[in-house]
């Protein structure tokens, strides 16, 4: 009875066993199972990165021409630009050298144009235009100098009208210089007179300097003592304005 009950409990021991192995193979089984796809899934990942990354390679080959492409144009445009640019700074430079080689002079009558008019506004005006006529730039120092006739005197300039900044002319660019003939009404004496002699002054405004202009007056130019002439203007309307 004793050997029955034993050999019965080694056989179960046995069963126990077995089943213990069967579970154990199982969960290996399954976690090969599992590794597979995983293996398989590295793969193939591998694959489509690879794929990739020569598409990438060759799409990266392609834009590259591609872009090389692109960029000639705009270089070409830049060179083209370049060389506007360089035309246009050359003329440019030429033009200041040209000019701004020589240091500017005193304008007198000998390198401008001048000229003398009536106006309409302001009545009782003359208005002095002087051109620069020469090859280098002048500056048109101060007020001219009047002298109408064979007067004893010069006319009378008005210190109101001093600009902000010598007038300064260009070849070919004019200044400008009213002349008020009588000023206001008082009862004062007119003249008559049939020319003009224009005197141009220099820098420290200690007499006149250089060659002066001598002008026709318009037909019936009376004048007074109390008349004024402008300082040179850069612009006519300025030198209407007085």
């Amino acid at each position: 009875m004793r050997n029955h009950i034993r050999t019965t409990a080694l056989a179960a021991t046995a069963l126990l066993a077995a089943f213990s192995l069967t579970a154990c193979g199982g969960d290996d089984s399954a976690d090969a199972g599992k590794a597979a796809p995983a293996a398989n899934s590295t793969a193939t990942a591998g694959t489509g990165k690879d794929a990739k990354d020569t598409k990438d390679t060759k799409d990266a080959t392609d834009t590259e021409k591609s872009g090389n492409g692109t960029a000639d144009a705009p270089a070409e445009n830049a060179s083209a630009t370049s060389k506007g640019s360089t035309t246009g700074g050359g003329h440019g430079g030429k033009s200041a050298t040209g000019s701004g080689s020589k240091s500017p002079v005193t304008c007198t009558g000998s390198n401008t144009k001048v000229t003398v008019s009536k106006v309409s506004r302001p009545i009782n005006h003359l208005l002095l235009t002087a051109t620069n006529t020469g090859s280098v730039p002048c500056y048109a120092y101060h007020a001219p100098a009047l002298r109408f006739d064979d007067a004893q005197a010069v006319f009378p300039v008005l210190r109101d009208s001093i600009p902000q900044a010598v007038v300064t002319l260009a070849p070919g660019q004019s200044a400008y210089a009213s002349i008020g003939l009588s000023g206001e009404p008082d009862g004062q004496e007119l003249h008559k007179s049939t020319h003009l002699g224009v005197y141009f002054m220099g820098k420290s405004n200690q007499g006149s300097t250089g060659a002066s202009a001598e002008l026709t007056l318009p037909a019936g130019t009376t004048w007074g003592d109390n008349g004024f002439v402008t300082y040179w203007q850069s612009e006519m309307a300025d030198a209407l304005t007085y």
